[in-house]
């Protein structure tokens, strides 16, 4: 089977923010625009389809990211768009921390009367780490007290990112209707009859035009909300246009001659500026109310990389320990990360791969470099959150998951057998946690075992050491509930049920700066030749903010 869409027309990108920022309901709507479901789902009612386990509906938040594949229409071309939805929780941090490894873009949301918020900067940061190109969603404008220039300023301030914003909202709180789109210099309403589907389209010197506002209550009150007038246009537009000309030398000289920048080089200048990691393009909306989706798609497409547009991905041969570049195209040797792994009640443990380089197809063997084993592909499925579809190849710059895999962890290099090269692994922050867990009944012992080695091939660095006592083990995680939450989604579908002990602080040296809370005394003593840990009977949620 052909490769269905070209490698520079595919974008895969991740959406993060802080909590209740609105990634999974702007998530739901792109899902709904673009085709892939065919109604919208609800993250208060607990129908979002990204959100697929049973702890996330009950508790209304993201635990693990959700991957989904969807196409967009853009100037009469198809794209085809990877997006994974990531958590906003500190506690689940880590699903970020792999998601941006395998990542070529990123869409920030953030909350328009919040602004940034702390686990926002925390985001950020992952995301300077891996250096992903990112543009901003300023959500929720219809919310009160909604402030699209306070956003603009704690993106600066905070985050020390130069943001660009390429509309500006029309109407503000209850009369926000639509947006003001500066590069093309129109305005884009939304019709709510249609839940955001549609939408209308008029120059903006409309809104200066009293014959039209007056015909149009919804746009009189919705410029009467935001203060907008001519000049506050004019002023705004022009020093979008000098900020997207200071970051490109190419542009610069016209605009400094007063040549005119028309909308294609305006639009090349923030794709190649955004590429670079010198500007960040915001945008505005209202996921929940339907309004900003469309023009959020248009600029993943225009602004975010393809996987041709990031530097080729660089690993090392284990044979001479050498280092390699793998270049995003089909005719390169095969070579994938392997950055998450999912236990499927009806097809077994399911391995999350991004393909960087060459193509694999269903049935075909394949190299796992760092431990030097053998792997068959036995299924290739195109993953919908919890839903699949099978599929028969996989090219570069897709993302898939594999069905068959007995020994990959999460890190782990896939690669040709006869091209080995290992590949840069996740980093991991370190656990600062360590609760003990054991199975309620002898008869679970077996089952309880294979679940432990299920989890430690999902986080590396739960090592799971044997505890004094027999039959139970000891789970390393970054927060209370990140253990619980996880291992009742690992043991939902068996009769193993664990026995939690209280948490435990790892008191390693990097730590001993930062004494624990005040604890009450257990009724349990500490083990006397534990070195490495120290009980700590009542913290339920430790602070896991400490970072190696």
């Amino acid at each position: 089977m052909a490769r269905v869409f070209k490698l520079e027309d595919t974008r895969n990108i991740g959406i993060m923010a802080h909590i209740d920022a609105g990634k999974t309901t702007s998530t739901e709507r792109i899902l709904f625009y673009t085709g892939v479901t065919y109604k919208i789902g609800s993250v208060d009612e607990g129908t979002a389809t990204m959100d697929w386990m049973e702890q996330e509906r009950e508790r209304g938040i993201t635990i693990t990211s959700a991957a989904t594949t969807a196409s967009w229409d853009r100037f009469n071309k198809k794209y085809r768009v990877n997006i994974i939805d990531t958590p906003g929780h500190v506690d689940f941090t880590v699903e970020v921390e792999r998601s941006l490894r395998v990542l070529d873009g990123a869409v920030c949301v953030f909350d328009s009367v919040a602004g940034v918020q702390p686990q926002s900067e925390t985001v950020w940061r992952q995301a300077d780490k891996y250096r992903v190109p990112r543009i901003c969603f300023v959500n929720k404008m219809d919310r009160m007290g909604a402030d699209f220039d306070h956003v603009i300023r704690t993106i600066r301030q905070r985050l020390g990112a130069h943001p660009v914003p390429l509309q500006f909202p029309l109407g503000r709180e209850d009369n926000f209707i639509g947006i003001i789109d500066f590069l093309e210099e129109k305005v884009i309403v939304w019709l709510e009859e249609t839940l955001g589907a549609k939408f209308e389209t008029f120059p903006v010197e409309k809104l200066w035009d009293k014959a039209f506002v007056d015909s149009r209550p919804d746009v009189a009150g919705a410029l009467k909300g935001s203060a907008i007038d001519k000049k506050f246009y004019d002023d705004h537009r022009k020093k979008v246009i000098e900020y997207i000309a200071e970051h490109d030398d190419e542009v610069i000289d016209k605009y400094l001659n007063e040549v005119p920048l028309t909308v294609e080089e305006m639009r090349k200048s923030i794709r190649k500026s955004t590429l670079a990691l010198k500007i960040v393009p915001v945008l505005a909306g209202s996921a929940f109310k339907n309004k900003g989706i469309q023009p959020l798609l248009d600029a993943v497409v225009d602004y975010l990389p393809s996987p041709v547009d990031v530097p080729p991905v660089e690993g090392v041969n284990p044979e001479n320990d050498e280092s390699e570049l793998r270049l995003a195209r089909d005719d390169q040797p095969f070579a994938a990360l392997a950055f998450k792994i999912m236990s499927d009640p009806f097809v077994g443990h399911v391995t999350y791969i991004r393909v960087y380089s060459g193509v694999l197809k269903s049935g075909s063997y394949v190299l796992n470099s760092g431990k030097g084993t053998r792997e068959r592909i036995s299924r290739l499925l195109q993953m919908h959150a919890n839903k699949r579809e099978e599929i028969d190849e996989i090219y570069a710059g897709d993302i898939c998951a594999c069905v068959g895999l007995k020994s990959v962890n999460t890190g782990d290099t896939l690669c040709d057998e006869s091209k080995p090269i290992i590949l840069e692994n996740i980093d991991f922050p370190t656990p600062v946690i360590s609760v003990a867990i054991e199975p309620k009944t002898k008869a679970d012992q077996d089952n309880w075992v294979w679940r432990c080695s299920g989890w430690r091939r999902k986080i590396p660095r739960s090592a799971f050491p044997p505890n004094r006592t027999p039959g139970r083990r000891s789970s390393p995680a970054w927060a209370n509930c990140t253990l619980k939450l996880s291992w009742t989604a690992c043991c939902a579908n068996i009769t193993c049920r664990p026995m939690w002990d209280a948490p435990r602080w790892r008191t390693a040296k990097r730590f001993a700066r930062r004494p624990p809370r005040k604890a009450s005394t257990s009724s349990r003593p500490a083990d006397a030749g534990n070195t490495d840990i120290a009980k700590l009977s009542c913290i339920r949620y430790p602070t896991p903010t400490m970072r190696t």
